[in-house]
């Protein structure tokens, strides 16, 4: 056996051990050329209100007047709500309260959808802008056509009727879909001798005063985006009822509401400026919900 002497030996664990050291640390490093990409952070909302209690019952009784007439026990059912069928509670849920009166019928939905982005470079807010975006882009919105005020573009005609291609409430669009914009002014006739008569214009507004913009419209002051679409339609042959949605996105949850209103009568035009008002009162009691 040969003879080796202590000092060697000692040198040459040494040595081992350092050259196992080395190969171990750079078994730990990542390969070369790679980067290392830090997740997007999450969205600011994990969860979403009970949809069927998002709305204050003294709310109710003001968007749906018709309830009133109501025996008691048909109200507590209005205002309980049927809530919307979705897959997953904690993505997406909603509600839809409706109430049926001899002259009219009104219906208000919600819908709350948490946006998750499943790409780890994107956040959910910023998946919910994308979301959102979509949306506005679909409602096709003539915000292109207004001056930076707000209001409507002068295209009347000396006489204060609208020009032709659009109607009185300003969408020039609503001849060739079969959907209108436009309100009659209460109290008066379609014609333009009752506009001359009265000193009113047929968008609502005076001789001589801008009119109020009651077109479908970017909303500058509800959550971090939000739109307003309103649509008159024909139900069936004869009844006509308008539908107000007010869009909004808060963070990463998309807030849609829908406010219908149905008159008996097929001569009755549903009011366009109560239903907008209404339906954006709501928006920002829902926005204040969420920031409590």
């Amino acid at each position: 056996m040969a003879y080796v002497p202590g000092a060697v030996l000692i040198a040459a664990l040494v040595a081992g051990c350092s050259a196992g050291t080395e190969g171990d640390a750079s078994a730990t490093d990542s390969k070369p050329g790679t980067l290392t990409v830090s997740a997007a952070p999450p969205g600011k909302y994990r969860t979403l209100p009970e949809a069927c209690r998002a709305i204050p019952l003294a709310t109710l009784r003001d968007l749906l007047p018709g309830a009133a007439q109501l025996p008691e026990a048909q109200q507590d059912k209005v205002y309980e709500g049927a809530p919307a069928g979705t897959f997953d509670t904690d993505r997406r849920v909603g509600c839809r309260w409706k109430s049926d009166a001899p002259d009219a019928s009104r219906s208000i939905a919600i819908d709350f959808e948490r946006v998750v982005s499943y790409d780890p470079s994107v956040s959910d807010e910023d998946r919910a802008r994308e979301v959102y975006a979509k949306k506005e882009e679909d409602a096709d919105l003539p915000s292109a056509s207004l001056p930076p005020d707000g209001t409507q573009k002068e295209t009347a005609s000396p006489d204060g009727s609208p020009t032709a291609g659009e109607d009185s409430g300003g969408r020039s669009d609503g001849a060739s879909d079969g959907k209108t914009d436009a309100k009659p002014v209460a109290g008066s006739t379609t014609g333009d001798a009752a506009d001359d008569a009265t000193g009113d214009t047929a968008d609502g507004g005076t001789a001589g005063t801008p009119a109020e913009n009651l077109q479908p419209r970017v909303l500058d002051q509800l959550g971090d985006s939000a739109f307003l679409d309103d649509l008159l339609t024909r139900a069936g042959s004869t009844a006509q009822h308008r539908t107000v949605s007010v869009v909004f996105r808060t963070s990463n949850v998309i807030v849609t509401i829908e406010y219908t209103a149905q008159p008996a009568l097929s001569t009755e035009v549903p009011d366009s400026k109560e239903l907008q008002e209404k339906a954006q009162a709501l928006g920002e009691k829902l926005v204040d919900g969420f920031s409590e």
